[in-house]
């Protein structure tokens, strides 16, 4: 099996998100005052946007910088996010690097590029802005960049990563306000953080307020049957139908790494695959909510009467957490009268610790739907 074998390509979503990044419709213009793109934890978004999405604006003309700021949590995101764009930088700079051959026939000459400031004064207090030089970048290559920060509200809560946000916002108003740009800056920050992802591009004291949020596309059907066909190439495996299959993986919260150690597991099942299948995906999608479920537990139980009312409320989200029939509840749950600054603050320490999100002005749920489901079906087999 080679390396391509083992990557499961999704390349109709990434041109289509290449395309509206890099070329939007007159309805689909605020892309370029940034993309906040959300999903769970778990469920290959860095995958796609490393070996799909990047590669699609990049056939499409585009100099695309990837940082990930979960890979390296011991610098700053400033650190890392500086560090990757003087990297491109000077490749763009060194004449024969593999970076400039792919630009050759474009707008950058055998010689490279040529800057007007030095890249180690890049970002420094009496240097050279990011909006500077991706301006320049832009006015001399003619081309688009495409900055993605992968895990981006690690930018968040210190002085440096708000700096870092200003920065970054000040050089898209740098490139994309200039009177006939040869090139557009675009940002894209993606995340597992619903609500701090949201929170991103609509709170009023964010720098990027107004830009675009848009959810993940989870793994489909196609996915699970690609999975199956890999494994049946292998003499004597045991493997459930494509709908068990599909079934399990949604059970599973459409996680790839759980989904085949589902099937690692089937291998050694007494049980018909078809039969066995469903508790092993049943047992795992418990095992993996069990740390979410134990921090819940944590917050005592105004924290969990919370989380219960959010969990048993509408999978879109419920409202009313601070009304006084909510209180009342709250209040015979716990055996003491509660106010709403108590549950605002429960409300506010359980969004940081990922277990709810906010998607809008006073609407919360559960961040990680498939432990709400477990929760629940826990909870119905308290009740029988």
């Amino acid at each position: 099996m080679t390396t391509a074998d083992a990557v499961f390509h999704r390349t109709t979503y990434a041109d289509q998100m290449a395309e509206q990044l890099l070329h939007p419709s007159p309805l689909h213009m605020n892309v370029r005052s940034g993309v906040f793109l959300s999903g769970i934890r778990r469920v290959g978004k860095t995958t796609f946007l490393r070996q799909d999405l990047v590669p699609a604006l990049e056939a499409k003309g585009a100099l695309v910088i990837y940082v990930d700021l979960w890979a390296d949590r011991s610098k700053s995101p400033a650190t890392v996010v500086l560090d990757a764009v003087r990297t491109t930088l000077q490749q763009l700079q060194t004449p024969g690097s593999s970076l400039l051959q792919r630009f050759k026939g474009f707008n950058l000459g055998a010689a490279g590029l040529s800057l007007g400031f030095q890249l180690d004064t890049l970002g420094t207090a009496s240097g050279t802005t990011l909006a500077q030089a991706f301006a320049e970048l832009v006015d001399k290559a003619k081309v688009n960049v495409v900055l993605i920060v992968d895990e981006v509200q690690q930018a968040l809560g210190t002085e440096d990563g708000s700096s870092l946000l200003h920065a970054l916002k000040a050089a898209r108003d740098a490139v994309n306000s200039k009177p006939g740009t040869p090139g557009y800056f675009v940002f894209l920050g993606t995340g597992s953080h619903k609500s701090l992802i949201t929170d991103m591009a609509t709170r009023r004291t964010q720098p990027f307020t107004g830009a675009l949020t848009t959810a993940y596309q989870v793994l489909g059907q196609d996915f699970v049957q690609w999975q199956l066909e890999r494994i049946a190439a292998t003499p004597g495996v045991a493997l459930p139908s494509v709908a068990v299959a599909w079934a399990g993986f949604q059970a599973m919260g459409h996680r790839p790494e759980e989904l085949l150690k589902a099937l690692v597991q089937l291998q050694t099942a007494q049980a018909p695959a078809d039969q066995a299948f469903p508790i092993i995906c049943a047992t795992l999608a418990s095992v993996a909510a069990d740390v979410d479920l134990r921090a819940i537990e944590d917050f005592g139980e105004l924290g969990q009467a919370i989380f219960a009312r959010i969990a048993e409320g509408s999978e879109g989200g419920v409202s009313g957490l601070f009304g006084e029939e909510a209180l009342a509840a709250y209040a015979e749950r716990t055996g003491s009268p509660v106010q709403p600054p108590q549950v605002q603050n429960l409300a506010d320490k359980m969004i940081s610790a990922n277990l709810i999100a906010r998607p809008g002005h006073g609407i919360y749920t559960v961040a990680d739907p498939f432990v709400r489901k477990v929760w629940l079906d826990r909870q119905k087999l308290l009740k029988l």
